[in-house]
C-alpha cells in the first residue's frame, strides 16, 4: 500500500513545522500533499513556504496565501493581511503562491477524493456542520461528484463518513486549535488505482515545543496580533 500524507495550514510556525519533519522521515510517505496555509499569522513565513516547496509534491492554495498574494497588490486593504508578511515572503515567493490552483484531485483505492483549502474556493467546513452541511464539498467548481473530500482551514483534524462518501480535514500543523500540537493526514491505499481496495486514515497528531514557538514570535516585534497568536499556540483557543 502507498502512504500519501496530506498537510496543511503551517502559518509561519517553522518549530511546528520541524516537529512534522522528525516525523515524514520515520514515515517516508510515497507523496506529500500541501492543501494550503503555509503563510500568515505566525513569525517565519519564509521559511514554512520554502519548506512546502521543498518537501510536498502537490500543491493548492489557501486564504491566506491568496489574501497576502492580494494585499501585496493592494496594501491595506484588508487588515488581517499586513504589510509584514507579503514583506517577509518576497516578490518571488509571492509570484509562486499566486499560480497555485484553488482545488485538485487524488485516486486512491477507488475512491476519488476532491482536494482544496476551504476558503477562498468553498467555505470553511468545521467540525460541528451537519451532515448536510458537508454536501456541497464532494462537489468541485467543474460539477464533477467526488467520492470524498480532504480539505483543511479550521485547523481542527476529523474524518467523517456519510452517505456521499468521506468528509476529511487534515487539521493543522503549526496552528492547530482545540489540542495544540501539530496535525496531518496519513492515507494508506494504492494510490491512483480505479479498481476498490482497502484503505486507512489516520491522523497524526504529534507534539513540539509550543513555547520555543512563542518565544521565536517575541523575536518579531512587528509580528500582527502577536499577542493573540501566542495565546493560540498555547491554548489551542481561536482570538475571535
Amino acid at each position: 500500500m502507498d502512504k500519501i500524507l496530506f498537510l496543511a495550514d503551517l502559518h509561519g510556525n517553522m518549530t511546528a513545522t520541524l516537529a512534522l519533519e522528525k516525523e515524514i522521515k520515520k514515515i517516508e510517505p510515497d507523496d506529500i500533499w500541501f492543501l494550503g496555509d503555509a503563510v500568515g499569522k505566525g513569525p517565519e513565513n519564509d521559511k514554512t513556504l520554502d519548506w512546502v516547496r521543498e518537501n510536498c509534491n502537490h500543491f493548492v492554495a489557501g486564504n491566506w496565501d491568496i489574501g497576502v498574494v492580494d494585499s501585496a497588490k493592494n496594501p491595506g486593504a484588508d487588515p488581517w493581511m499586513n504589510e509584514f508578511y507579503y514583506k517577509q515572503i518576497g516578490k518571488e515567493r509571492l509570484d509562486w503562491l499566486e499560480s497555485l490552483p484553488l482545488e485538485d484531485e487524488v485516486l486512491i483505492s477507488g475512491i476519488n477524493f476532491r482536494i482544496f483549502h476551504g476558503r477562498p474556493v468553498d467555505i470553511n467546513y468545521h467540525t460541528y456542520l451537519s451532515m448536510d452541511e458537508f454536501r456541497p464539498g464532494f462537489t468541485d467548481t467543474k460539477g464533477k461528484i467526488h467520492g470524498g473530500f480532504i480539505s483543511a482551514d479550521c485547523h481542527t483534524p476529523y474524518i467523517r463518513e456519510m452517505d456521499l462518501g468521506y468528509a476529511i480535514n487534515t487539521g493543522s500543523v503549526g496552528n492547530s486549535l482545540g489540542i495544540p500540537r501539530v496535525h496531518a493526514l496519513l492515507i494508506e491505499g494504492e494510490l491512483g488505482a480505479e479498481e476498490e481496495s482497502p484503505i486507512s486514515f489516520k491522523i497524526l497528531s504529534i507534539p513540539y515545543d509550543n513555547q520555543l514557538a512563542v518565544e521565536i514570535a517575541d523575536n518579531y516585534p512587528n509580528l500582527p496580533d502577536k499577542e493573540a497568536y501566542k495565546k493560540e499556540l498555547l491554548t489551542g483557543i481561536y482570538r475571535g
